[in-house]
């Protein structure tokens, strides 16, 4: 638990630094799409989750590692460099952490918000657009949708936004009705 703290941590301070690297060097966009490819080349590789995560591999054969599939992405030059410092200062682990907290930091900049919606089925295209229209008028900002199709729910919606968390599933109301029931 203590662990995951501190790469949260470190992860968070280096998300800042590459952040304000990007911001000044006018690249946020082109680093956020690198990270996004990166963190989807780990997603699907076990060899380089196993790389990353490992203490049997060395800092260098780890930077080795991020930056040809950084290179393979055709990342940008600050990413390329912000990885093999990453790697240098023996912090690849905290890689994914990293990501998440550029991601956050990133939309906080451009004014989006982070919205999950789950749903029992998959909502049609005007479904989602007015879902996101509703979180629009609601926020005050513009949302990022994630979508989530969760059978279990049985019908209705679920939204989370930060911690923030709407829900107006059928389930929950079920349950409600149902704990009710037996309270009276």
């Amino acid at each position: 638990m203590a662990d995951d703290f501190k790469e949260t941590e470190v992860g968070e301070r280096y998300a800042q630094a590459l952040f304000e690297l990007a911001l000044d060097a006018g690249s946020l966009d082109a680093v956020r799409a690198d990270l996004e490819g990166l963190q989807a080349a780990i997603a699907t590789s076990e060899d380089l989750r196993r790389v990353i995560a490992s203490p049997a591999f060395g800092s260098e054969d780890k930077g080795k590692a991020l930056v040809a599939v950084a290179m393979k992405l055709k990342a940008d030059m600050l990413t390329l460099k912000f990885l093999g410092l990453l790697a240098e200062n023996r912090r690849a682990g905290a890689l994914l952490s990293i990501i998440t907290g550029y991601k956050r930091l990133y939309d906080k900049h451009r004014g989006v918000v982070a919205a999950e919606v789950v749903t029992a089925v998959k909502l049609s295209a005007a479904q989602a657009k007015g879902v996101a229209k509703a979180l629009a008028a609601s926020l005050g900002k513009e949302p990022e949708i994630t979508a989530v199709v969760d059978p279990s729910i049985l019908g209705g919606i679920k939204v989370k936004v930060g911690s923030r968390l709407f829900d107006a599933s059928l389930k929950t109301k079920l349950d409600s009705l149902k704990f009710a029931l037996k309270r009276a």
